[in-house]
């Protein structure tokens, strides 16, 4: 059992090395793959993304939607025998920002649902708790200018916090840019 966090820019090739190392630890033992997808298809733009990432993907891997409760999905499906894809953190955590369709102000303090906290530690929890390999995707947000606005801020800094409790769980951490990886911990995966 090894956890895995893969992150970088946009389309950096994040997902493309997370779906490389599914199908390495697949075929390595006999594997199911579990794709947990969180973006959900609100837009067209969305849309086209996520046939993209579909398009990708094996016809023998299994996928699951789960936009808010990754936590419940991860006990679910992470089970000895499983590599589980999770794709991504940054989509997930957007969702949980908006999920109650608050009106963030763009100067001030900003005070996120309480399904933020809530659900950002059960996920935590259930990756201590994981039985089988489990690879989580991520965005980093983090590197360039202060953005303008509480809530993009806001957002920036539990984008990093996210990235770093996750990083500290994990086995193996892979910065990807321009496709290729840095591996930050753990041995090449």
């Amino acid at each position: 059992m090894s956890l895995s966090l893969i992150f970088g820019g946009a389309r950096s090739g994040k997902s493309a090395y997370a779906e490389q190392l599914a199908h390495r630890l697949s075929a390595n033992g006999g594997k199911q793959v579990i794709y947990l997808a969180t973006a959900a298809a609100a837009d067209s733009e969305m849309q086209q993304r996520i046939a993209h990432h579909q398009s990708r993907r094996p016809a023998d891997w299994l996928t699951v939607e789960q936009t808010t409760a990754l936590g419940r999905a991860i006990r679910k499906y992470s089970q000895p025998g499983t590599v589980l894809l999770i794709d991504c953190l940054t989509v997930w955590l957007s969702n949980l920002l908006f999920s109650d369709n608050t009106e963030f102000p763009e100067v001030g303090q900003i005070t996120p649902p309480a399904l933020f906290a809530e659900q950002r530690s059960d996920m935590l929890n259930a990756l201590e708790q994981a039985e089988g390999d489990v690879i989580l995707v991520s965005n980093e947000v983090g590197m360039g200018i202060v953005p303008m606005g509480a809530i993009s801020r806001w957002f920036v800094d539990e984008a990093g916090r996210l990235n770093q409790a996750v990083a500290a769980s994990c086995d193996n951490v892979v910065w990807v840019a321009a496709g290729l990886p840095l591996f930050l911990k753990g041995t090449a995966c």
